[in-house]
């Protein structure tokens, strides 16, 4: 049987998008329309069979879709969230279960050192290893002027996008056997950055540098370190960003393919990145973006 040709275009609703704003960290029993996880349409082939995987922001969105293609290609997966994420947490954690493979669920706070590194351990404790870490935790905010970027809001995304990520990564390096792969999850905003996300577009390019620098160091190893740079993708990140209805109806429309991005849509670089197909590439940037260029 030949396989079915999808139009990109049409693929997932194009239609601009209702009013909706929530409250950060946003919820995905909140969003209209409800984002695409993979949830009935993702198979596995058993390419990360056997292997043990920590993902950060992994109840939702991105990371949602990250943990369903892991464990259906065969990985135990541990997700770290908030506290407050617990409805969209229990969610994927049952999606992982029915994968047949192990599931952790870590609730905390990654701007705490402690739980940042403590995930890792509790990881290794469990599942006996780590080979596949991915940093996807993320926090962003829209700001109407410069002026407006005070320092508190602007501590929460650096620690929330780059510190955690140090400090986790840190952590994971000593367990991480050759083989093993890091993956970042960066943004199109650190080539193309929006002035309303000055702050947030700031820690995304120095995501970018953290991987090429790291994927340098850490190639001595065997480990390999790339990122996932999304383009405008549906996740509970969108209505709580702070966006007013004229900005959330046209949210990817500007996009070559006509339409934001659902999660499920990444899944399959993550895979990649995390699978032997990738045994060659390391400090990559790997654009999912809908046809924008990075």
């Amino acid at each position: 049987m030949d396989a079915p040709i999808t139009d990109p275009r049409t693929a997932h609703p194009s239609e601009p998008l209702p009013p909706q704003q929530q409250s950060a960290p946003g919820f995905t029993r909140e969003m209209h329309p409800q984002p695409d996880h993979g949830e009935t349409s993702y198979v596995g082939v058993d390419r990360l069979r056997g292997r043990r995987a920590l993902i950060t922001g992994g109840d939702s969105g991105i990371g949602r879709a990250v943990a369903i293609a892991f464990a259906r290609e065969g990985a135990d997966v541990a997700i770290a969230r908030l506290p407050e994420e617990q409805d969209d947490a229990e969610t994927t954690v049952a999606h992982i279960e029915a994968a047949g493979v192990n599931v952790l669920d870590l609730a905390g706070d990654l701007r705490d050192d402690g739980f940042a590194t403590w995930i890792v351990e509790r990881t290794v404790e469990a599942f006996g290893g780590l080979d596949l870490l991915v940093l996807n935790a993320g926090w962003q905010h829209d700001r109407e002027s410069l002026d407006e970027v005070d320092p508190e809001s602007m501590e929460r995304v650096f620690d929330t996008n780059l510190r955690s990520l140090v400090r986790t990564a840190g952590a994971a390096v000593p367990h991480l056997p050759p083989g093993a792969s890091i993956i970042v999850t960066s943004s199109i905003q650190s080539r193309d950055p929006s002035p309303s996300l000055v702050d947030y577009a700031m820690t995304k390019a120095a995501q970018v540098a953290f991987v090429q620098a790291s994927a340098e160091e850490l190639g001595a190893k065997g480990i390999r370190v790339n990122a996932v740079a999304p383009g405008p993708i549906w996740t509970p990140l969108i209505p709580s960003t702070g966006w007013d209805d004229e900005r959330v109806a046209t949210f990817g429309q500007d996009t070559p393919l006509g339409r934001p991005g659902q999660p499920a849509e990444l899944a399959g670089a993550y895979v990649f990145l995390a699978s032997e197909q990738a045994s060659y590439v390391s400090g990559a940037v790997l654009a999912v973006t809908g046809g924008k260029s990075l």
